[in-house]
């Protein structure tokens, strides 16, 4: 009889305590039910507001800052691992110094002329290729980059987790998507890394990046997100969210300079052993911001190495001439050294 007493005792205690936890269940039901409403009224009062189109004029002014680096030093690398864990570093330091363009440019070093792909310097395109990889989110990566040898090593690199780097489960006003070929008559739908597609009003082609600025949830539709297609620049612009780098390839130092995408750079700098301490330079207020890094025989061997260049010396090619580590320990600073030391004594600088 004992024994039966205590084993009712238990089973009221464990029905009580059910009984406590579906009540508790309830409650935390009712608070979500309550706040999804309170959401829905914000959503409501401001989808007038965020539905309109962004002024995009005010993007003219927007600051940027550019690296420029021989694809030559990837072959002072020992072997492909070593290639492709390199090129990560220059990705890493890019994106923490939310440097805007990295360009890649072939310096005329004798190992490359050996190797070109279509005219381009074989190191210049696996650089490029890389740094883009890294770059784009990871939920779109498997549209964008099919299986290629120059990625064979890029699952070892360290992620650069962006702003723009997003999860399933990130909230963000934009978001990085590729256009989809799933058709509709109200515009092209867009995969963004959620479960559901995004609509943009714009008919693009599939398979082209866009930047989106999502707009309220339809909440008569919830198969759907609505957005704007904007500039990358905008997020950064509005939201103060670095947005990553674009990369671009040029087949000449000279080239660094007449194919920007700014139509030209209104402040260049030039690093190297041989320059001026940065603590002598005056850096004035610039817009378009560009510095340069050599590669093993330094900027000295590009510019020698390029007949269209009509300068006598780097010191005549850029405004400033800079040495950011005058008291080095070694006799060599590696590029990819280079670039992380330079930016951080630079960074009071660059563009916020």
């Amino acid at each position: 009889m004992k024994s039966t007493t205590t084993f009712t005792k238990e089973q009221q205690l464990y029905k009580a305590r059910k009984k406590e936890q579906r009540k508790r269940k309830f409650e935390r039901e009712l608070d979500k039910a309550a706040a999804q409403q309170d959401k829905v009224a914000k959503s409501t009062e401001s989808s007038e507001t965020l539905s309109k189109e962004p002024n995009f004029d005010a993007l003219k002014n927007v600051q940027t800052f550019s690296i420029a680096i021989p694809g030559s030093i990837l072959d002072n690398a020992q072997s492909k691992e070593l290639r492709t864990y390199l090129a990560g570093q220059i990705a890493r330091t890019a994106c923490i110094y939310k440097v805007d363009e990295v360009v890649i440019f072939y310096d005329g070093c004798e190992k490359q002329a050996l190797d070109r792909e279509d005219g381009i310097s074989r190191c210049c395109v696996q650089f490029g290729r890389i740094l883009q990889y890294l770059e784009c989110p990871q939920y779109l990566r498997k549209y964008i980059f099919p299986i290629h040898k120059d990625l064979e090593y890029a699952g070892l690199l360290n992620p650069l987790d962006a702003p723009h780097h997003l999860r399933e489960e990130d909230e963000s006003l934009y978001r990085e998507g590729i256009t989809t070929s799933k058709a509709s008559e109200d515009g092209t739908y867009v995969e963004i890394g959620l479960k559901r597609p995004c609509l943009i009003k714009q008919r693009i082609i599939p398979n082209v990046r866009v930047t989106l600025k999502l707009l309220p949830k339809n909440h008569d539709d919830e198969k759907r997100l609505k957005g704007l297609v904007v500039p990358p620049s905008l997020p950064r612009h509005e939201g103060g969210l670095y947005w990553g780098y674009n990369v671009r390839i040029a087949n000449s130092l000279n080239e660094v300079f007449t194919q920007s995408p700014y139509g030209k750079y209104d402040y260049t700098v030039g690093t190297s052993d041989k320059g001026a301490p940065l603590e002598s330079v005056t850096v004035p207020q610039y817009k378009h911001g560009l510095m340069m890094f050599g590669g093993l025989q330094g900027l000295e061997a590009a510019l020698e190495n390029d007949e269209n260049l009509e300068a006598e010396s780097v010191e005549e090619l850029v405004d400033a001439y800079i040495n950011t580590c005058p008291s080095q320990g070694s006799r060599t600073i590696r590029t990819e050294e280079a670039v992380l030391i330079s930016l951080a004594r630079f960074s009071q600088h660059l563009p916020s």
